[in-house]
Order: structure tokens, then C-alpha cells, then sequence
């Protein structure tokens, strides 16, 4: 569970760095990633003929689905745009508020409530995020005006939407396996982007062979690898618990940053003690939680 959860932390920790090294539009890269994320898990679902289990899904489940997608899609599009106007360290800090929303909608809607010892660990880890995003307000007011203000409510704003996403998530993946979950979702997700991007005009072809390979490694690593892992886990761990643990993304995120040549995005003094207390709240969140036997897990995965 660790190991399928530090994996998926590093593959989501990767989509910042890619998306600035990129130069399409917001809605190109998210499209393109979806794109091929779906082409992937399409030669994994059908020849194990996975759909079928997409009849265990009532209307209510169904819309559901196909909410969760429409969320990931709205997530993808505003935290894509956030970040080309802010740091790289705020976006992914800002995005991955969802913690205190999950927490609290699990509380009525799943009736999983967090331990006094997750509270503490999300109030730690989100106090972390207020440090980053507090040291990235002041040096934009300062430098570059409401830009990368701009940048930050859309980083909040795909937070929420995330949030709503893992919400769902948590709930179908104890109908549904992985691949039939995550088909049925990113599929949504990809069908919104690019309705959008026909409805906007957004340039998607043609794309240099250099934008194809940021889109595949995006598919490849923060698709794929993080959040197909943090979809994995949904079933075995309560949704905060999950989301708390994407907060590993920002440290991640600013040290690929900072060491990527292309971009060589130096962390802040906030941005370093904010990441301590992200990882912080995340350890304490995560220490002692209860998951399912080991034999379950495996024949998930199967």
C-alpha cells in the first residue's frame, strides 16, 4: 500500500514541471493527456472485457461517473492555466486543498469521519499550504501584481473540483475495479475537454513532436502512474486519508522544479517551511490507518 502510494506521489509530482515545459495552451495539455491516457487504459480493459462490469452501475451510479469526470476535467483545465501565472510551488500547494473539503463531505456523505489524529494531521498539512500561499501572495503583490493571484483561485479552484472527484471515487471503487472506474471516468473527463476545446476553438492539432512527448509522459506519469495509484487506494482507504497524501505533491513538484534545467524554479523560504509542515500533516495522517487485508488489494488488482 506504501510503495503503491509513494509511486503515485511521484508520478503526480511530475505534472507541474512537464505542464511549464510545455508551450500549448491549458486545454491542449489537459486534452492531449487525457487522450492518451485513455488510448492506454483501453488496450488494458477490453480484451478482459472489464466494461461489462459498468452494469453493476444504476443510474445513480452512472451520474455519478460521469460527474466525477466532469470534475477532473474542470481540475485539469483551471490547475493547467494556474500554472502558467503562479509559481509552481503554489499551484501544486493550492490545488491540494481538498483534504478539509474531503474530510468534512465524508463525514455526512460516506460516514467515514477522520481520527482526532487525522484532524491534527490535515489541520498541519493545510496550515502548510496557508504558508506557501501566503509567501507567493506577498511576492506577487510586490512583483507581478494579480496574476499570480489570478494563478492561485484557479489552483483553488481545481481543488475543489479534485475534491468532489476523490469524493466519488471513494464511493464507485467499492462497486467497480480499477480499470473499469478509471475507463468510465477518464473517458468523461476527456469527451469534456475536448467539447470545450471544439467549443473554444482550442488549438489541439497539429502539435511538434517535442509537445506529443510532454503530453505521453503526462499520460504516462501523473496519469497513469499517480492517479491511477491514488484511485487504486480509494478502495482500501478513506478518501481524506488518500487526498492527504497528495500532499506529498507540492515537495515533490518544487524539487523536479528547481532541478529541471529548463526551469530551475528556486523554492522559497515559504515554500520550504510550508512543505515541512505539509509533510508533516501528511505522516500524521497516514501513521496507524487501517486498511483491508492484504489478499483483497491483490485481487483488485488482478
Amino acid at each position: 500500500m506504501l510503495l503503491v502510494l509513494l509511486a503515485a506521489i511521484i508520478g503526480i509530482s511530475m505534472a507541474a514541471p512537464l505542464v511549464r515545459l510545455s508551450h500549448a495552451t491549458p486545454l491542449a495539455i489537459a486534452t492531449w493527456r487525457l487522450f492518451f491516457s485513455v488510448v492506454v487504459i483501453a488496450a488494458i480493459l477490453v480484451p478482459r472485457r472489464g466494461w461489462t462490469q459498468w452494469k453493476r452501475l444504476d443510474r445513480r451510479g452512472v451520474a455519478l461517473a460521469l460527474g466525477a469526470g466532469v470534475m477532473l476535467a474542470l481540475h485539469f483545465w483551471s490547475w493547467t492555466a494556474s500554472v502558467d501565472m503562479t509559481s509552481i510551488a503554489a499551484s501544486v500547494v493550492l490545488v491540494n486543498i481538498q483534504p478539509v473539503i474531503v474530510a468534512l463531505i465524508s463525514v455526512v456523505w460516506l460516514r467515514e469521519a477522520p481520527t482526532s489524529r487525522q484532524w491534527l494531521g490535515i489541520a498541519l498539512a493545510m496550515a502548510g499550504a496557508c504558508i506557501v500561499a501566503w509567501g507567493d501572495a506577498r511576492f506577487a503583490m510586490n512583483a507581478h501584481g494579480a496574476r499570480a493571484v489570478l494563478g492561485d483561485a484557479l489552483a483553488l479552484g481545481g481543488g475543489v473540483a479534485a475534491a468532489l472527484y476523490y469524493l466519488v471515487g471513494r464511493r464507485l471503487r467499492r462497486t467497480l475495479d480499477l480499470w473499469p472506474y478509471v475507463a468510465l471516468v477518464y473517458g468523461a473527463c476527456f469527451l469534456v475537454l475536448l467539447g470545450i476545446c471544439l467549443a473554444t476553438r482550442a488549438p489541439l492539432l497539429p502539435q511538434p513532436r517535442r509537445e506529443l512527448a510532454i503530453f505521453v509522459a503526462l499520460a504516462a506519469g501523473p496519469m497513469l502512474l499517480g492517479h491511477t495509484g491514488l484511485n487504486w487506494a480509494l478502495k482500501y482507504l478513506p478518501a481524506y486519508v488518500v487526498n492527504v497524501t497528495a500532499l506529498g505533491e507540492p515537495v515533490g513538484a518544487t524539487l523536479i522544479a528547481a532541478l529541471v534545467p529548463g526551469i530551475r524554479e528556486v523554492p522559497s523560504a515559504f515554500t520550504l517551511v510550508g512543505g515541512t509542515f505539509v509533510l508533516g500533516g501528511v505522516v500524521l495522517a497516514i501513521a496507524r490507518t487501517a486498511i483491508v487485508p492484504k489478499h483483497t488489494a491483490v485481487r483488485d488488482a488482478a
